[in-house]
C-alpha cells in the first residue's frame, strides 16, 4: 500500500506543512511476496514539542520504541499462502525481515513462525481485508475498521483469507509494573 505521509508543525508562529510525500523508510519484500512495510515515524522515546525538524525515523537502529515513544508502521500481510509456497525460503525471508524490521525482527521466536512479544501498548488497526490475532488462548478474526489495543501481548498476525490485508500498527514503549523500562526500551 502506497503511504503518503504529511508532516506538520508549528515554524514562524504558524501551524504549516512541512513536509508531504513518501516516507523514507517504505519496503516491499522480495523473500516474502506482497509483504509491504512503511515506516510512517519513528520516535525513540518521549517526544518533545515544538518539533525541531529533521526525521528521527531515517536513521533508527530499532523499531522498538523506547519509555514513552512511538512508532508508526503500516503492514501489508500476503495470504498464508504464500508461507506454503515450495519456492519459499524462511531463512531468507528471516534476513530481509530483520534487515527491514529492526528491533521487532530479534523479538520473533525461531520455533513459532511469527509468534513475538513487544514490550509495547498497542493500537493496531485493520485498513484492508481480513487478519487473524493468533494468541496464546486462540485467536480473533478481524476485518477493516476492527481496532485491537494489545498491552503487551504474545502474538502473531496472520492473513487465511486469497488477499492482501493492510494493518497500521501505532507502537508505544511502555515499561513493566515494577515501573522499570521494558527490554527493547
Amino acid at each position: 500500500m502506497k503511504v503518503r505521509r504529511v508532516l506538520v508543525a508549528n515554524s514562524d508562529g504558524k501551524s504549516r506543512v512541512v513536509e508531504d510525500g513518501e516516507p523514507p523508510r517504505a519496503t516491499v519484500a522480495v523473500e516474502t511476496p506482497g509483504f509491504e512495510q512503511t515506516v510512517v515515524w519513528h520516535h525513540p522515546s518521549v517526544p518533545e514539542l515544538p518539533y525541531s525538524g529533521g526525521d528521527p525515523t531515517i536513521a533508527t537502529p530499532t523499531l522498538l520504541p523506547g519509555h514513552g515513544g512511538t512508532s508508526c508502521i503500516v503492514l501489508t500481510f500476503p495470504p498464508d499462502t504464500v508461507y506454503a509456497d515450495p519456492a519459499f525460503d524462511p531463512a531468507a525471508a528471516a534476513t530481509e525481515t530483520a534487515r527491514n524490521s529492526p528491533g521487532i525482527a530479534d523479538l520473533f521466536e525461531p520455533d513459532n513462525p511469527g509468534m513475538h512479544t513487544t514490550p509495547t501498548l498497542d493500537y493496531d488497526v485493520v485498513l484492508d481485508g481480513e487478519l487473524w490475532l493468533e494468541l496464546d488462548d486462540g485467536e480473533v478474526r478481524l476485518s477493516a475498521g476492527d481496532v485491537v489495543v494489545q498491552h503487551g501481548t504474545r502474538h502473531a498476525w496472520r492473513n487465511r483469507s486469497d488477499r492482501p490485508a493492510t494493518l497500521l500498527a501505532v507502537l508505544v514503549g511502555a515499561r513493566d509494573a515494577n515501573g522499570t523500562p521494558e527490554q527493547g526500551a
